[in-house]
């Protein structure tokens, strides 16, 4: 596994919130960041309706805008998840197409073997998984050959932001010999954060095609709170600018997002 290249900057935990329930310091690129996810979502899902399971969790509301969208939704909950917050009465028809189930993301043994047209594995939740292999081979096994799946992980210069910013310097100096890099947050959690190469490796080795893989927003949050302090009105014109960066095999972003399909 390579360490991130030298230009990419190591973001601050603390200023972007992550992992800090509602804070949200950043709040600007925040609102920029769930534009971007939401467009990217949009992009993805399939044209003609499907049967979507989504591990996300409520907070991410992707069985929600999948459900607007017209596909039939299981959408896994932990135990004690609230629904999406403010769930439109506008939406509430769409409503009766998720069916809320409570399980685990890496036990989908209630679901036959190639009964999902499309698995949304989002907000980070394969990275909260961490014996992700097996996790992604049982979303494999879901899946009808075909099937696409999306997902969005942890990135490896999060992960390394975060042990510089707690001066972990032992542990970060041992990141790039490492084969799996788990990460403890300063909350107490534990993630699994991941390079380009090695997500790919992930994905092909449960027999998935990767279709693409690029960082959540190649923008940086000091970029998108400059551009839209100056001018709030842009939001939408800055989405459109991310979603048509070119994807690069290179990322410096906090998170990555990758796309895959079943092999026939």
């Amino acid at each position: 596994m390579l360490p991130p290249p030298a230009k990419a900057s190591l973001p601050s935990v603390t200023s972007l919130g992550i992992g800090n329930g509602d804070a949200e310091p950043l709040s600007t690129y925040w609102r920029f960041y769930r534009a971007v996810a939401a467009a990217q979502l949009s992009r993805w899902l399939p044209r003609s309706p499907a049967r979507v399971l989504d591990l996300s969790g409520p907070r991410a509301r992707c069985a929600v805008q999948a459900a607007a969208a017209g596909h039939t939704v299981i959408e896994l909950r932990i135990r004690g998840d609230a629904p999406p917050a403010g769930a439109a009465p506008a939406a509430k028809p769409d409503m009766r197409r998720v069916h809320p189930v409570v399980a685990d993301a890496g036990r989908l043994g209630f679901l036959s073997g190639g009964s999902m047209d499309a698995v949304i594995a989002e907000d980070r939740v394969l990275s909260r998984q961490l014996v992700t292999e097996e996790t992604v081979a049982e979303i494999a096994r879901v899946l009808r050959p075909g099937g696409r799946m999306l997902v969005c992980v942890d990135s490896l210069v999060l992960g390394m932001a975060i042990l510089a910013e707690q001066k972990y310097w032992a542990h970060l100096s041992d990141v790039p010999r490492a084969e799996v890099v788990l990460i403890p947050w300063p909350n107490g959690i534990i993630t699994r954060c991941f390079w380009v190469d090695e997500l790919r490796q992930l994905l092909l080795e449960a027999d998935l095609e990767v279709e693409w893989i690029r960082p959540r927003t190649a923008l940086s949050p000091s970029t998108v709170e400059h551009v839209l302090s100056a001018a709030p009105g842009e939001l939408s014109r800055l989405v459109r600018t991310e979603l048509s960066t070119p994807i690069g095999a290179e990322s410096v972003g906090i998170h990555l997002v990758a796309s895959a399909i079943k092999r026939e």
